[in-house]
């Protein structure tokens, strides 16, 4: 489902990934971990086609970044911790907005199915500059699987929410991985990434430096296997 072979990223004259290899098989949830200025950002940017490799060989849903990139985006959900809505629209008029960009076809039912996912189906008349940072949150999933994609790219998507928001936007989470969909999400909460992921990379000086998957780490916990990854 998406695939990297000797990926390269530079800014200039700062290489940020350094020959980077990295697979993930359809269904997989894998949570891209590492420090500040790992590049795991700058990773997922260029699988979401909005940076282009410097170097190297990368695949998505069976298509080439950057030369097939609008058939990449059509297989494809991104969510930051940037919402990117329209404030000044209402939840469903959001929803319908992204819905038209793909060419929904029978547009009021997805949007209702995606509401109803999201938990924001009795709030889809209210204007989203009303809504908390957790409700435009999850508003923004909704936004990004309003097609049905294949591959889900998630940057930091817990960032300046509170412990209720989080765990409202962890149900969303399992909801839109339990569709059988490809994950890989970046994030600094641990505990988070270890209860919904079911692969942890590890992502440091440009490479992958280890990876595991959940069942690997009968033995120990995420953190231990963080820190001694970043060891050695």
């Amino acid at each position: 489902m998406i695939e990297v072979k000797k990926l390269v990223k530079r800014f200039g004259l700062k290489t940020i990934l350094r020959g980077l290899d990295f697979s993930v098989q359809p269904g997989e949830f894998v949570a891209l971990l590492g420090p500040n200025g790992a590049g795991k950002t700058t990773f997922l940017r260029i699988l979401a086609t909005l940076s282009r490799p410097s170097l190297g060989q990368v695949q998505v849903a069976g298509y080439n970044i950057p030369n097939q990139a609008a058939e990449v985006r059509a297989k494809l959900g991104v969510v930051s911790h940037l919402p990117l809505l329209y404030p000044d629209l209402t939840a469903e008029e959001n929803i319908r907005f992204y819905g038209r960009m793909y060419g929904i076809a029978d547009m009021e039912t997805r949007v209702t199915e995606v509401l109803q996912m999201v938990g924001l189906d009795n709030r889809r008349k209210d204007l989203v500059r009303t809504f908390s940072r957790g409700m435009q949150q999850r508003l923004a999933i909704g936004r990004a699987v309003v097609h049905d994609p294949e591959v889900m790219l998630f940057d930091e998507p817990y960032t300046g929410l509170d412990q209720d928001a989080s765990e409202m936007l962890d149900d969303v989470l399992r909801s839109v991985a339990a569709k059988g969909r490809t994950v890989v999400m970046t994030s600094h909460d641990l505990a988070r990434a270890e209860d919904l992921a079911t692969r942890f990379d590890i992502l440091s000086r440009g490479v992958i430096a280890t990876s595991a998957k959940h069942e690997d780490l009968k033995n120990t916990n995420l953190l231990a296997f963080y820190k001694k990854s970043l060891e050695a």
